[in-house]
């Protein structure tokens, strides 16, 4: 699965439509465990809610300039950008004002490549981009997409966790059959596992019998430290190294390394 290419920066989209699934908590913990090992990194928030951004360390109240400005006006990406406090990976942070970035976007013809043009003059600058996206099938979840290479769906390992998948996939199908031919399945993650759960394991096979080596071997564990770390506005792997979480984490890095 060599969806990672090294000239430029692999932008990857975190995508579930489903709300609670990891996908905020793999954005970052991606980013800042792929950074730990050396990788230049970018984030971009594009959840209007802005966890991403809190669980940077930056406070989502207090933007002079967010992601919000590059897709409602002429800022340039650059422009927005700050250096993630304690997660060596920068960051285009996001907050509610995203929700104004959804209705300008359905006003204008081209509405779905803002993101992606917008990104071009930054793929030298990185090796991975990753885009938090909101859990929703939206215009901004429609930017990231056309703007991105592959996907990682987190998949939470409980009942319901196949629910909605296949709308999503069917939304992935229609963008690059129609906007963005490249977009490929970089891999589904399974989060917030509990070995101790038979109904978790149950998924986790299901999983593994449709999607075969989509799924990333990696899985995420539900981890008291992992669910800690955000309020403390850092990755768990500043937060504790040692945890299960940020080991899981660190793995996933490697994995993802490994296709470059």
């Amino acid at each position: 699965m060599g969806l990672f290419k090294r000239q430029n920066a692999s932008i990857v989209a975190i995508t579930n439509q489903k709300g609670g699934v990891g996908k905020t908590t793999t954005s970052v913990n991606l980013a800042a465990s792929l950074a730990s090992a050396k990788r230049k990194v970018l984030l971009i928030d594009l959840d209007p809610q802005g966890n991403a951004t809190m669980g940077s360390g930056i406070d989502k109240t207090a933007l002079e300039t967010s992601v919000y400005d590059v897709l409602a006006s002429n800022t340039s990406l650059a422009e927005v950008l700050l250096p993630a406090p304690a997660g060596d990976y920068d960051l285009a942070p996001g907050n509610a004002d995203l929700t104004g970035a959804e209705v300008v976007l359905l006003q204008e013809q081209g509405r779905g490549k803002r993101l992606q043009e917008a990104l071009l003059p930054l793929r030298q600058r990185y090796q991975y981009i990753f885009i938090d996206c909101p859990p929703s099938l939206n215009m901004l979840t429609v930017n990231a997409l056309v703007a991105a290479d592959s996907v990682i769906i987190p998949v939470q390992c409980e009942y319901y966790a196949l629910e909605g998948l296949s709308a999503l996939l069917d939304t992935i199908e229609q963008i690059r059959r129609h906007y963005n031919p490249r977009l490929k399945i970089a891999g589904l993650l399974r989060t917030m596992y509990d070995a101790r759960n038979k109904l978790a394991s149950q998924v986790s096979e299901q999983l593994l019998e449709h999607f075969g080596d989509k799924v990333f071997r990696t899985i995420i564990p539900r981890n008291v430290r992992l669910a800690e770390a955000p309020s403390h506005g850092l990755p768990v792997i500043k937060y504790d190294r040692t945890s299960r979480g940020a080991v899981a984490y660190l793995s996933l890095a490697g994995e993802v390394i490994n296709r470059e």
